[in-house]
């Protein structure tokens, strides 16, 4: 078997057999695979595209390039929860406690912030001493314990999707939907989770900026976990502006555990509600209408909370910060506020420049070696739809001495688009894939 002839056959269109994928993605790893030829696959898949029977064996070639986590010792059903990303996504941190303490157990590995995204991992770390690496044994003792341990993923998940995506990375093949679908659900599958719950981000703040994208993307995955014989539906969410009010890694555990409290913003509120009752549905807990009021009544009695602060303390961080989070999470005394240019209702909000602006702050990274600043991020005080007069506060910056404040306040009035007429409300959630 040669590259040549695979690269060959997917250019013009034919369909690969799991042999000649298996041949490409772990001759890659091996080094057997030049990286000239593995873009000239990547090429050929981008113009070409891939069948559903095709991804799901690009996923599962990736997922056995290294280790798989096996979590049958732990009793349930085990369900995992994805976002593709967006700005203010700090649900993980909410919806995770509601479902452990409505005994579904999560066992997540999470990322790190990347690009104008967030990440879960560096939003976790914010807390003063919260460790995101467990060994093994810690991880699967804490979800037998509590129902619930979140650490970032482990260095050798799914080596072929590091390097792989790193080379799509430099050759504009990144956008291409079978490749994008691999690459996520390659992860899940490895990670040993039963079902997956897929938050697909669509709008201006994400990677797919229009619906039709997105259901694509959601289909390809939910139809890539069926083949696997897992249970999977995706939630197609609005990003047209930042989830809730905080950007920012301190910021968003406050926002978080302000939700646990039943005091959250209410599209963050109602996204945490309705993925959780997802999820409880997936582990056979009930209808989604009974989980999705069992979810209501875990926000409510404070179980969820609780489940939080048992999360932070088996992990080895302040569970105070429960209590007390404005004096235990490091907060910056130092703001600068963005005031609205004009009078008129704010039409649009470009969400990426809202990420990309935390990012001239400090709050995210360049590069993966980059240093976060856990102190800074902005606040959104208006958002789509709410009025503002000329002079008022519409957003408020919370800046360090390294901030590049200039530079964030230009991207902030790039974003935001205002009228005299007030625009249609868009719904959080704008649709379901099953």
């Amino acid at each position: 078997m040669r590259a040549y002839d695979i690269i060959l056959k997917k250019r013009n269109g034919g369909k690969l057999s799991k042999e000649e994928i298996e041949f490409m993605v772990n001759g890659y790893v091996k080094g057997e695979v030049p990286d000239y030829q593995m873009a000239a696959f990547l090429m050929a898949i981008y113009f070409r595209h891939m069948d559903p029977e095709e991804r799901a064996i690009l996923t599962e070639v990736m997922a056995n390039s290294g280790d798989r986590i096996d979590l049958s010792s732990i009793p349930g059903i085990k369900i995992d929860k994805h976002s593709t990303g967006g700005v203010g996504d700090k649900t993980t941190l909410v919806v995770g406690p509601i479902v452990a303490s409505l005994g579904v157990p999560v066992a997540k590995m999470s990322g790190r912030a990347l690009g104008h995204t967030g990440g879960t991992i560096d939003k976790l770390e914010s807390i003063p001493g919260f460790r995101t690496s467990l060994s093994e044994e810690e991880f699967f003792e804490n979800v037998r314990k509590i129902g619930i341990a979140i650490v970032g993923q482990t260095a050798n998940l799914v080596p072929a999707d590091k390097k792989i995506y790193a080379l799509r990375d430099a050759t504009a093949t990144v956008d291409e939907v079978s490749l994008i679908a691999s690459s996520i659900m390659s992860k899940k599958l490895a990670g040993g989770a039963d079902g997956y719950v897929l938050d697909v981000k669509v709008g201006s703040g994400a990677f797919m900026k229009t619906l039709e994208q997105a259901t694509e993307l959601a289909e390809a995955m939910v139809g890539i976990a069926k083949a696997h014989g897992k249970k999977a539906v995706a939630v197609l969410t609005n990003m047209d502006v930042p989830l809730g009010k905080m950007v920012g890694n301190s910021l968003e555990v406050l926002e978080a555990i302000e939700t646990l409290k039943g005091r959250g913003p209410e599209d963050f509120t109602e996204l945490c509600l309705n993925l959780a009752a997802w999820m409880c549905h997936l582990a056979e807990k009930g209808t989604f209408e009974e989980c999705l009021a069992m979810a209501k009544e875990a926000l409510e009695s404070g179980k969820a909370l609780e489940k939080f602060r048992q999360l932070v303390e088996y992990q080895g961080g302040n569970p105070e910060v429960v209590d007390r989070p404005t004096e235990i999470l490091p907060m910056t005394d130092k703001t600068v506020d963005f005031i609205a240019p004009q009078d008129g209702y704010i039409t649009a909000i470009d969400t990426e420049k809202i990420g990309i602006a935390s990012n001239y702050l400090g709050a995210g990274r360049k590069t993966k070696e980059d240093t976060i600043d856990y102190r800074v991020g902005i606040e959104i005080l208006k958002k789509l739809g709410d009025y503002a007069k000329k002079g008022e506060p519409i957003a408020k910056l919370y800046i360090s001495e390294k901030s590049d404040v200039e530079s964030a306040l230009k991207l902030l009035s790039e974003s935001y688009k205002f009228s005299d007429k007030k625009p249609e409300h868009k719904p959080i959630i704008l649709g379901i894939v099953k």
